[in-house]
């Protein structure tokens, strides 16, 4: 297990409470010697059915660690793509410009967090999710979107469509 990984669990598991949703690891590709992957997570978004989002992630590991002497940085280079991967049903979701935050999971023990957030862009008939970092400090500008289009297909909302 990397140092990454074993950090994630401790994080995890004191989050576990508080997260929106879960993810599981699909794919896992080594980048170089030192142990280094890029991981794929899928993330189901818990009040839309039929919606999946796959994430990806760099992954360092102990020896990475080790030899450049910065344990607790962790790259915020991350992505994602979100397809219907079933028929669509919408829960009671945030319909504000700011949306909800759907998914996070601990990048390190609590400086860093990789969060996904829903916003519905209702003019376009839209889902758009977000993907970002969470930082105490020196927060990351770095960031990823993916949209899933409503029209054109049966959907169902929960308290009839807003």
């Amino acid at each position: 297990m990397s140092f990454r990984s074993a950090l994630l669990s401790a994080s995890l598991s004191l989050l576990a409470l508080a997260a929106p949703a879960s993810a599981e690891t699909v794919g896992k590709v080594g980048v170089d010697w030192v142990g280094n992957d890029i991981v794929v997570e899928a993330v189901t978004d818990p009040k839309i059915k039929g919606v999946t989002c796959h994430v990806t992630y760099f992954d360092r590991s102990i020896i990475d660690r080790l030899s450049k002497g910065n344990w607790f940085e962790d790259p915020s280079n991350n992505s994602i793509a979100c397809r219907q991967t079933g028929p669509i049903e919408i829960g009671d979701i945030d319909l504000s410009k700011e949306g909800e935050e759907v998914f996070r999971e601990g990048m390190s023990l609590i400086w860093k967090q990789l969060v996904v957030n829903r916003i519905y862009d209702k003019a376009n008939d839209t889902l758009i999710y977000l993907i970002h970092s969470r930082q105490v400090v020196d927060g990351s500008a770095k960031m990823a979107i993916s949209t899933v289009p409503l029209f054109d297909q049966p959907v169902t909302w929960a308290n009839g469509k807003p």
